[in-house]
């Protein structure tokens, strides 16, 4: 193995300005929608159209519990979600996006996919593959130490 293969800043370097470009990109294109990433990440969860527990709602949008209580008040408040009791476990409460909520999604979803830029032929999956190589490699040697 060579000695920059296992030089980990480099790749951290990498990785942070790629995700800050990315997330720039991203921002400028949801603002003009009137939408933060964090509610971005939490409508696409929901966009897939079944319930989903606030749990893997906090998980999907990166976000502590009290900060997402509050992003899910305010996208109720703007009627994008409703909360529901989740009738196998009535002691839970499962988020789903109202039909003013899919329209608003599928009008970020589309402005945000028109603004992506394409890596080209088999690379964006070569890439979503590696991330998700490296995100479980590290969840791994996480839950070991």
């Amino acid at each position: 193995m060579s000695t920059s293969s296992r030089r980990p800043h480099d790749l951290m370097q990498l990785l942070t300005r790629a995700e800050r470009l990315a997330a720039r990109r991203l921002q400028a294109v949801l603002e003009e929608e009137g939408c933060s990433v964090e509610a971005w990440r939490v409508l696409a969860l929901l966009s897939d159209g079944s319930g989903h527990h606030m749990t893997a709602v906090a998980e999907a949008a990166f976000l502590p519990a009290p900060s997402l209580t509050k992003l899910v008040d305010h996208l109720v408040d703007q009627n994008l979600v409703h909360r529901r009791v989740d009738p196998l476990d009535r002691r839970r409460i499962l988020a789903h996006l109202t039909p003013r909520g899919r329209e608003y999604w599928q009008r970020v979803d589309r402005a945000v996919r028109a603004d992506w830029p394409s890596l080209g032929d088999g690379d964006e999956e070569l890439l979503r593959a590696l991330l998700d190589r490296l995100a479980a490699t590290l969840d791994r040697t996480a839950s070991r130490v």
